[in-house]
């Protein structure tokens, strides 16, 4: 049988524990996951040595990159769900992101803002999309589905890991020319990749519109794509000024309540809805999450550049680096061992359903920033502490992301109808996007009650507000233990 051919059965209906449909998604989001983390990671150090900004105005544009990014992954699978399909949509995301890079790479002082938005958008049309296509290789009652989305978690990570060190190194110690062409070659890499291997895909991610006439289907698939290009100007300026930010996030977060309020009423189906809450409440504690976690990328990154030391166990290390890289570093080497666990516990009837995990993960994470708010009690009279504290804290916080992650996507593809997939990946996704905008406020409210210019005075006003973090974090986590009856029912038979 020509792979081109395939039925949706003939990959669903694969032996062992993986398809080999995932390996491929898994290098192509893992070169993806490089350039978009490798991006992460430099953002708020290179506003603050390059562009020269405050640790408050870094941190708030920082949030509002990322809500952008995560914002138009909500824009992007509807687009896919409605007319691209998930392949063309991949590859359209792709290479703008590509182009975003090369800008930046050319000149990253004068095209940062002009490259971000191409890669706002680009990140928008890929990301969701791969996702989905990750939960269409499994029937609906595969248990084998969280496995599958486990091992493509691990490719994430693996890319994330890659990224986020190589990145801020070149940066740092070479050339901002060379880091953003980095995250451009390494995502040309992945549309290569993709390219290569997607006729084993069969017809999942076609698109939608295959009945419609082909003339039809070409212009409403150029109009998709020349608006997208189109609306980069006006990004351009919402990410520059904050304030634009928040007015359109408050608007599409409005408009996509709205519009899974629509599609949930238009099911007409007491299952299917209840369902469909169960999901939404998964994504809005994901957005609590993100907006405690996402840390990484700005608060944690100016603390790691300028109050940590550069010893980390026996070795010498940049401590951006370790800020970049040790969470991937972790759950690339924590993900089996966390998977296991759930098994041993599955046999022995004991393993815990799928809202104490997201509970579990909170109390974990409420629990890592605990230490990071412990680094101030290892810090010298010039206020530079101890990196050997602060991995550690980044442990138990992949520990607490384990619990909720991996199986995050996956429980929104067990609970949503399949037409329904690329726009709940999307609100999923847009959770993150509020979470990242949260995430920056916070980081912003930090850096604005260091009352002092001293790194003490630094450690003081971050490491507090950490401690105020911690105790959110633990209050979510209990919360969400409690009302575990509730969501069960709403659930009903997925687990």
């Amino acid at each position: 049988m020509v792979s081109d051919n395939l039925s949706i059965e003939q990959i669903q209906n694969f032996e062992g524990k993986y398809p080999k449909q995932l390996w491929y998604l898994f290098l192509v989001e893992m070169w993806e996951r490089f350039c978009f983390y490798g991006m992460r990671g430099v953002l708020t150090y290179f506003m603050v040595d390059q562009l020269l900004l405050k640790d408050e105005a870094a941190n708030l544009q920082y949030g509002a990159i990322q809500a952008f990014v995560y914002a138009f992954t909500f824009i992007g699978g509807i687009f896919a769900d409605k007319i691209l399909g998930f392949k063309k949509s991949l590859l359209f995301g792709g290479t703008v992101m590509i182009l975003g890079n090369l800008l930046i790479a050319f000149s990253p002082s004068t095209m940062f803002y002009y490259g971000i938005a191409f890669s706002i958008i680009g990140t928008g049309f890929f990301k969701p999309n791969i996702s989905s296509m990750v939960g269409e290789l499994y029937h609906e009652n595969d248990h084998r589905r969280d496995a599958g989305y486990g091992m493509f978690y691990a490719g994430i990570n693996v890319g994330g890991l890659l990224g986020g060190a190589l990145c801020i190194y070149l940066g740092k110690y070479y050339s901002w020319q060379w880091c953003f062409l980095s995250a451009a070659i390494v995502m040309f890499l992945g549309l290569i990749t993709f390219l290569l291997t997607k006729k084993h895909l069969g017809p999942i991610g076609n698109s939608p519109l295959l009945n419609l006439d082909s003339n039809k289907r070409k212009v409403r698939e150029i109009a998709v794509y020349i608006g997208s290009l189109l609306s980069i100007p006006l990004i351009f300026l919402m990410v520059k000024n904050t304030d634009y930010t928040d007015y359109f996030m408050y608007t599409i977060g409005v408009l996509a309540i709205l519009y899974f309020i629509i599609e949930t009423v238009n099911l007409k189906n007491i299952a299917l809805q209840k369902k469909l809450i169960a999901a939404f409440l998964f994504i809005f504690f994901y957005f609590l999450f993100n907006a405690i976690y996402e840390q990484s990328g700005g608060s944690l990154s100016l603390f790691a550049k300028d109050n940590l030391d550069d010893s980390l166990l026996f070795f010498h290390i940049d401590p951006n680096v370790v800020n970049n890289s040790s969470n991937t570093f972790f759950v690339i080497v924590l993900s089996p061992l966390i998977g296991l666990l759930w098994l041993w516990l599955g046999n022995k009837k004991i393993e815990p359903n799928t809202i104490i995990k997201f509970g579990i993960g909170f109390l974990f994470l409420g629990a890592s920033f605990y230490i990071f708010y412990l680094t101030r009690f290892f810090a010298s009279i010039k206020g530079i502490t101890s990196l050997n504290v602060f991995t550690f804290a980044y442990l138990v916080t992949t520990i607490g992301e384990l619990c909720l992650g991996p199986i995050g996507m996956s429980i929104i593809t067990k609970l949503s109808p399949k037409r329904l997939f690329g726009m709940m990946m999307g609100l999923w996704f847009l959770a993150s996007a509020f979470g990242q905008l949260a995430a920056g406020k916070l980081g912003a409210a930090m850096s604005n009650s260091d009352t002092g210019n001293t790194l003490m005075s630094k450690l003081q006003s971050y490491t507090e507000g950490y401690y105020q973090l911690a105790i959110y974090s633990i209050i979510a986590g209990v919360f969400l233990i409690v009302i575990t009856p509730l969501v069960k029912k709403l659930m009903q038979e997925v687990k």
